[in-house]
């Protein structure tokens, strides 16, 4: 099977496999996409918890970005964790030589136990400098919280909240309703002509580790195939959640997703 399409994935690396750099890498391979990376930092954790983050000098990530590309040239790039001001002003020195137009920024800033994984300066520059380069930003609510600095209780905040990030740069903006109460989990992707609402029954577990880093890069790979972005949103969602619907159950805490969900093994495998 030959890859559909190039995917460079800028992030942080998870050493339990759940998320970061790992999840996106079995992603966008389990969708048939072919994965480069570019690591900004190493974190020590597992689904209980984050102990420590190790950041990866500035310059060198941007090396990492120009390097591959100017050899594999990417369809699409996906942006995860950018933990320092100095870390995106490079992130973004790099994206202006290589000039790839299909970008999603998921806003990463705090991990699912609760550590920040990104300071205040960063948010600010990410904020004013790096979301309008995005064709795609995807925060969940409390990132979309820090970002608008205003509260968010239902769908009409998430709309609301859309619309500011595109007012201050945001092309595109898929704000996801997994942290709202209720039996239904509302994702609202909002564009300057549309507005379209997936709704799917909220699943009850522990099992979620990972899915804003595996819905961005699901996005990101159907639209480096050419699918448009509104379709690649509603087949990544279907993904994710098919994912935490058939989670292995490991780990004592926030458990991983099945990446290999799209994965179907021929009958001598088995």
């Amino acid at each position: 099977m030959k890859p559909r399409s190039k995917i460079l994935i800028i992030a942080g690396s998870d050493s339990s496999g759940g998320a970061g750099i790992q999840a996106d890498i079995k992603t966008v391979t389990s969708l048939g996409g072919y994965a480069m990376t570019a690591v900004t930092a190493i974190t020590v954790q597992n689904t209980t918890g984050v102990t420590s983050v190790i950041p990866i000098p500035a310059k060198e990530i941007a090396k990492q970005i120009t390097f591959t590309a100017k050899d594999i040239k990417p369809d699409a790039i996906k942006i995860g964790m950018l933990h320092s001001p100095d870390v995106i002003h490079q992130v973004l020195s790099a994206l202006n030589q290589i000039k790839i137009a299909k970008i999603v920024l998921d806003p990463v800033m705090v991990a699912k136990g609760g550590a920040r994984l990104i300071n205040d300066p960063a948010i600010q520059v990410l904020k004013n400098k790096l979301m309008s380069k995005a064709l795609l930003v995807t925060p969940n609510i409390p990132e979309a919280e820090i970002l608008t600095g205003k509260k968010i209780t239902n769908t009409d905040g998430m709309i609301l909240a859309a619309y500011t990030l595109m007012h201050w740069g945001a092309k595109n903006v898929l704000l996801k309703g997994g942290h709202l109460k209720g039996n239904y989990v509302q994702d609202i992707l909002v564009t300057p002509k549309k507005i379209f609402m997936y709704k799917n029954k909220k699943l009850k577990t522990k099992n979620t580790h990972g899915t804003g880093c595996t819905l961005s890069s699901a996005i990101t790979t159907f639209l480096g195939c050419g699918k448009p972005i509104d379709k690649s949103c509603e087949l990544a969602i279907r993904y994710v959640n098919n994912a935490i619907r058939s989670n292995p159950h490991y780990g004592k805490g926030h458990g991983p997703v099945n990446h290999l969900t799209s994965i179907h093994l021929d009958t001598k495998f088995k």
